[in-house]
């Protein structure tokens, strides 16, 4: 029989996380997290990581696979979440994707070729003169679509996304080769407002479990402040409180701002695909 497949997507803070352990419990299943920043190695509390407690003993695949010094790819994501997929499926369990990271999934899921382009160092070196702000106008003129899945802050990942548009000479052309299981689609929907409420009391809640600590301890063992700064988010904005770049207040406001605007953004990438039913999540946790 062919094993069904299941994928839970949405904004970060909307229950991800709590309904896909509940799903895995229900349905006999294992979990494959699909987040850029849970992959690495150390980047726990900043990157909203699910504990152990909050798993249930459901086995999560995907975490603290990566070192975070080293850039992690859509491609070694892809390689591993295969292998995770693998293990599950042997083990005669349902696989269930879950994350906020819609290029990862789709990557991963719906089978996306990516084009193989070599780094081009004399167009790096152009380009890396240019603010991000100018870098991300540049992939809108030549990418809008991946443009929507790209932190507009994260000068390698744009410099990355303009290299390969330019080197192709065009918008590339992506093929697909499908994961070969019946797949159900389910989005995690809650309104604007609640959401924007539930990313404060979630990054109060960080805060108070040690996150600037976290961050603090990352840098002490040898991860710089520009690799944190490229990173995103929580662990960009903690770089710089840490280097005394900005006060406490300014950092916990800029990064509630930052952490909606991202949230939209997850939202427009998922709102086009069409195969997601949307659903509203009841529960404790809000990942």
């Amino acid at each position: 029989m062919t094993p069904e497949l299941i994928v839970i997507v949405g904004p970060t803070a909307s229950g991800k996380s709590d309904l896909a352990v509940r799903l895995a419990k229900k349905h006999n299943g294992e979990i494959i997290s699909a987040d850029s920043r849970q992959v690495y190695k150390g980047l726990n509390i900043g990157s909203g990581k699910i504990t152990k407690k909050e798993m249930k003993g459901v086995p999560h695949y995907l975490l603290d696979v990566a070192n975070p010094k080293k850039q992690f790819t859509v491609a070694n994501y892809v390689e591993l979440a295969h292998k995770a997929l693998e293990k599950i499926l042997e083990k005669n369990k349902t696989p269930i994707v879950v994350g906020g990271t819609g290029f990862y999934i789709q990557a991963f899921v719906d089978g996306i070729v990516l084009p193989e382009v070599p780094p081009n160092n004399k167009l790096r070196a152009q380009l890396e003169k240019k603010s991000a702000t100018q870098l991300f106008g540049m992939i809108r003129k030549l990418d809008p679509s991946r443009a929507k899945d790209l932190d507009p802050l994260n000068a390698r990942r744009l410099i990355r996304a303009i290299e390969i548009a330019k080197t192709l000479g065009k918008v590339p052309k992506l093929t697909s080769r499908p994961l070969p299981y019946k797949t159900i689609f389910i989005g995690t929907k809650i309104s604007p407002t609640k959401l924007k409420e539930k990313i404060r009391v979630r990054l109060m809640k960080r805060l108070r479990n040690g996150m600037i600590d976290e961050a603090r301890r990352l840098h002490t063992q040898g991860l710089s402040w520009k690799r944190m700064e490229e990173l995103g988010l929580e662990y960009r904005y903690l770089a710089y409180f840490l280097q005394n770049k900005m006060t406490k207040k300014e950092m916990v406001e800029k990064l509630a701002t930052e952490i909606w605007h991202y949230s939209r953004r997850q939202m427009t990438w998922f709102k086009r695909d069409k195969r997601i039913v949307w659903r509203r999540v009841v529960g404790r946790n809000s990942k």
